[in-house]
């Protein structure tokens, strides 16, 4: 790490003194850095010197696989950091590397990942558990392109993830909207449900027509937390406190109605047999129900998922979005994070620099069609516009509708409660009182 300690020490700004205070060079640079003494060109040299990423993602999109493949790592080679991309199925296992190297003693340049991309539970776990980085994100040059206001609305999907607060130890990469479609061969306007009484109704007059991802699998998770908040007396908001304000009996005041629900629709699913549906794994096996026209209507995360999946022939051209269900379409951001034993740190902050900058955001957006992790309205007028050019069309609905409905996240400590409350009361069918089994499960959660 000498090149690393000379990069240190020409910019003037690090003290012998903190050096020896530190045992490793990298310990000094995070130091340095998170203080706001070290300048980006001392960072982008110390980057070259690390000449590398590892970088873990889902890899189930082939778009952002080629578009990782053939714009991201070649834009960082120009920067001297060779992009090593880990595709992974499921978040949670990375997170549990991340943990597992930690609990062996491996501190900051000995573990195996650099940056993950994650939101929500995941990015709760690290937090709590003092495993990332730092205070980094509104240190990076881009992040001029966020709100980080707290008074401003458009800032708070900046500032909270689930509920939990970033800190600035995430960078928001991507935003994204639950958005259910329909195909029209299928189901008429006047037909279509825009709320969950109105889903009731359509399954019980066209049984096997609609199904969900199964929980702890997020696309399941959000349609089941969407479902509690319209039942709920209290809406989207009673879901915003932490799990340690609420005691087993206000909890379970709180989940009961959709749970009942969630039970009650559940022999109407599609591939229901003797009145218990199979609920497909992932997104992938969701689709595949939906393209052959064995269900109507289908739920997932993604703002443009229909034009992109139109224009592949994944979807039938009549499919649109809705807006399902009204005042409760849950909206968030999904981030960046460099674990606290990144092996190569400066080349992970630059790798998220990077990633964040305009023209990436643009590319990322044309190319695979995920939505912007920055904030238009922070962009001057000719960036706007050459952003809103390459936006993916929208089909049934305007953008303005679907802002006109949005809602929060869950607060990301009660969605472990939740997933062992679906698994009992909706998939097991346990007679069990609920309170009794949200006293089980907030147990579990501590």
């Amino acid at each position: 790490m000498n090149l690393l300690r000379n990069a240190l020490v020409l910019t003037g700004l690090l003290s012998g003194s903190l050096i020896a205070a530190t045992p490793t060079d990298q310990i000094a640079f995070r130091t340095a850095f998170l203080d706001g003494q070290l300048p980006w060109e001392s960072v982008s040299t110390a980057a070259r010197s690390e000449g590398a990423i590892d970088f873990y993602y889902w890899g189930g999109d082939d778009r952002l696989n080629v578009w990782l493949e053939r714009t991201v790592a070649p834009d960082l080679e120009k920067l001297g950091v060779t992009l090593r991309p880990h595709r992974i199925t499921a978040t949670s296992d990375v997170v549990d590397l991340v943990l597992t190297e930690a609990r062996a003693g491996k501190g900051l340049g000995q573990g195996s990942v650099d940056a993950i991309w994650v939101n929500g539970e995941n990015f709760y776990t690290l937090a709590q558990q003092d495993l990332l980085f730092g205070s980094f994100a509104q240190k990076l040059p881009n992040a001029a392109w966020f709100d980080w206001d707290e008074n401003s609305a458009g800032g708070s999907l900046n500032l909270y993830d689930f509920g939990y607060p970033t800190q600035g130890r995430e960078m928001p990469w991507s935003g994204e909207q639950y958005v259910c479609a329909v195909n029209r061969s299928l189901m008429a306007e006047a037909e279509t449900p825009h709320t969950f009484a109105e889903l009731e109704r359509w399954l019980e007059a066209n049984p096997g027509t609609f199904t969900y991802v199964k929980p702890p699998h997020y696309l399941g998770n959000t349609f089941v937390q969407e479902a509690l908040y319209e039942m709920s007396p209290e809406g989207a908001q009673g879901f915003q406190q932490p799990l340690d304000s609420f005691t087993p009996e206000s909890l379970a005041r709180l989940l009961a109605p959709g749970m009942a629900y969630l039970k009650r629709i559940a022999p109407l699913l599609a591939q229901a047999r003797n009145g218990i549906p199979r609920y497909p794994e992932n997104e992938s096996a969701l689709m595949q129900l939906f393209q052959n026209s064995q269900t109507a209507m289908e739920c997932q995360f993604g703002l443009y998922h229909v034009a992109t999946k139109r224009a592949s022939g994944q979807m039938p051209d009549n499919t649109e979005e809705i807006i399902f269900p009204r005042h409760n379409m849950i909206k968030n951001k999904n981030y960046l994070v460099i674990p606290s034993n990144a092996p190569h740190p400066a080349a992970a902050l630059v790798f998220t620099n990077y990633m964040s900058s305009v023209a990436a955001q643009k590319s990322k957006l044309a190319a695979v069609g995920y939505p912007l992790g920055l904030d238009l309205w922070m962009l001057s007028a000719a960036d706007q516009a050459a952003m809103v050019e390459a936006m993916p069309p929208h089909f049934g609905v305007t953008q303005a509708a679907l802002d006109s409905h949005i809602a929060p996240d869950t607060h990301a400590s009660l969605v472990r409660v939740i997933e062992s409350l679906w698994q009992s009361v909706v998939l097991q069918g346990s007679e069990t009182p609920i309170a009794t089994l949200v006293e089980q499960a907030m147990s579990q959660s501590k």
